[in-house]
């Protein structure tokens, strides 16, 4: 009895260290695409004063870029659910890789367009290859832990950018600092040719990871996946209820895709999200200086909590995900919370220390939300399209992001100095609402079909 006690204790521990490997190694990859999404922006001074473009055109490289993101990202996921992610995820680097080496050899906008774009496409897979290893490798223990580690490293790689590429600039130049960050996304890509028997396949013991049979047999057939193999391979077959999308044409998919509205409530609140996240991010700085009088350099430095108490919010909510199956109440709450949040500071009627204190809050009301909502997709995505879940309702997100700047910022014009905070929050609570609906369409969902695959 207590050989068997040691064993099945021995098999959980080989499980758990193989889900923290692969937590670790897609936390390092996520981070990197965030990185990558900064590096024009923070080259916009040092291109303006080398070919004298005007901010107009240099912003225009962004858009594009998230333009480009957008449509290749809501078709990216058909492919990782068809070849698997581990050869899509190297493929997104290397293009990161070459639009880094573009940037530095450019010589005139055409060839930054042309990074840009390049760019946008390899950023566009990033987000269906990633859920699709979480949801496909990682134990259900910790899949909290792995949805909260994810959007940490995000974060993370957003926050890096700004001093690796200052610093390479500052020590050389612009050019050198383009090809130190190719030089950055190769070890990434490196990391992942190293760890590719950690990408590959289905985890067999994602349920229980305490009974021995199914941990070593999970670690018997990872051992003899190809690296390459599709998410679908060397996993449980689906049941005869919910036929494998993976197995079908990319136009019978999305015709099924198309006929579930819990996605495209998950693709409007995804839209609704980084609206509010956009209106912050953008002019959280010059609403802080002209209603509560805060200068830029505070409010930068506050600005930078919000993003900062936002992470801390997610490794908190990996927490909550494991403590209520009822995932999308946390969601909905802490959005909600946030947008009040939001409606306080635009009222301008608190002293400005309390104000930047207002504002960390609400970055972390924010950041909660995020593993919840990860698992509420996970519940809403059908069998063989977890790739092509991620990848349409993760494009709402540059959907918002390509639309918030620009009416926000002719709000500002027009003297609405407190418009992007109203409107965030209440980008916020239309957030909530929707993941409410979409919870109560998903069980409905699996209401209806429950007959049918009892029969």
């Amino acid at each position: 009895m207590n050989s068997t006690t040691l064993s099945l204790d021995a098999a959980a521990r080989i499980v758990k260290r193989r889900d923290w490997q692969i937590i670790s190694l897609i936390g390092a990859v996520h981070a990197s695409s965030h990185f990558f999404q900064l590096v024009l922006p923070t080259l916009y001074l040092s291109l303006a004063h080398e070919f004298g473009y005007d901010f107009a055109r240099l912003g225009l490289l962004a858009s594009m870029f998230f333009l480009v993101s957008c449509l290749g990202q809501a078709s990216s996921g058909f492919i990782v659910d068809r070849i698997g992610p581990a050869p899509v995820l190297r493929f997104g680097l290397v293009l990161f890789i070459v639009s880094a080496v573009l940037i530095a050899v450019a010589g005139n906008y055409a060839v930054l367009m042309l990074a840009a774009v390049i760019g946008g496409i390899g950023n566009s897979v990033f987000h269906p290859v990633d859920y699709s290893i979480i949801n496909h490798r990682v134990s259900a223990p910790r899949l909290g832990h792995a949805f909260s580690v994810h959007g940490l490293t995000g974060n993370l790689g957003w926050a890096l950018t700004p001093i690796f590429m200052a610093t390479l600039i500052h020590w050389f130049n612009w050019r050198i600092a383009a090809l130190g960050a190719a030089g950055l996304i190769a070890v990434i890509l490196f990391c992942t040719w190293a760890g590719r028997n950690l990408l590959a396949g289905r985890n067999q013991a994602v349920q229980n990871p305490g009974v021995q049979d199914q941990a070593v047999q999970s670690q018997s057939q990872e051992s003899t996946v190809s690296a390459d193999a599709p998410s679908g391979a060397g996993g449980t077959q689906p049941s005869a209820g919910q036929p494998d999308l993976s197995r079908q044409t990319a136009w019978q998919t999305l015709l099924t895709l198309l006929g579930q509205p819990a996605l495209w409530g998950a693709f409007l609140f995804f839209m609704f999200s980084s609206i509010a996240l956009s209106a912050v991010q953008n002019y959280t700085i010059p609403m802080l200086g002209q209603v509560y009088g805060i200068d830029k350099v505070l409010a930068g430095t506050t600005l930078s909590a919000y993003m900062l108490t936002a992470a801390l919010g997610m490794l908190a909510g990996g927490f909550l995900v494991g403590a209520t199956p009822n995932t999308e109440r946390t969601v909905a709450l802490s959005l909600v919370m946030a947008g009040l949040l939001l409606l306080v500071l635009a009222s301008g009627a608190v002293p400005s220390t309390l104000a930047m204190g207002l504002v960390g809050l609400a970055g972390f009301c924010s950041g909660l939300a995020a593993p919840s909502r990860d698992m509420l997709i996970r519940r809403v995505t059908p069998k063989g399209a977890t790739g092509t879940v991620y990848g349409l309702v993760y494009s709402g997100m540059d959907v918002g992001s390509s639309l918030a700047p620009a009416a926000f910022g002719l709000m500002l014009d027009a003297q609405l100095t407190q418009a992007p905070w109203i409107g965030a929050a209440v980008a916020f609570a239309a957030a909530a609402g929707l993941a409410m609906w979409v919870a109560h369409a998903a069980s409905r969902s699996a209401g209806q079909t429950m007959p049918a695959s009892a029969t």
